[in-house]
């Protein structure tokens, strides 16, 4: 089931405190980028992000996207500061790479 804009809109606002988000639209979902650096995406209504070093001891719960991909974490805080910090320890770790 493709994502709908209602809950990227809701996501987007949650990233607000972010600098650098950008998304692209790819076959129905919705594919997250900071500073051009794909970190996450909305996959049929569920915020996922890329497994990191950083966030292996998260309590967030691997999810897989779509059939045949890699598992992603379920970001399930709606707290905008919360969500910043893990995606800045995300992006940290993607630079590394």
């Amino acid at each position: 089931m493709p994502s709908d804009n209602e809950y990227l809109t809701y996501i987007l606002e949650l990233l607000r405190e972010v600098d650098g988000i950008t998304f692209k639209k790819m076959m129905g979902e919705f594919i997250l980028y900071k500073n051009g650096a794909i970190f996450g995406g909305v996959y049929d209504n569920r915020f996922l992000v890329k497994k990191s070093k950083s966030l292996e001891s998260s309590s967030l719960k691997e999810q897989i996207p779509y059939p045949g991909a890699k598992p992603m974490l379920l970001v399930d805080s709606e707290n905008p500061n919360e969500i910043k910090d893990l995606v800045e320890l995300l992006y940290k770790d993607l630079a590394k790479k």
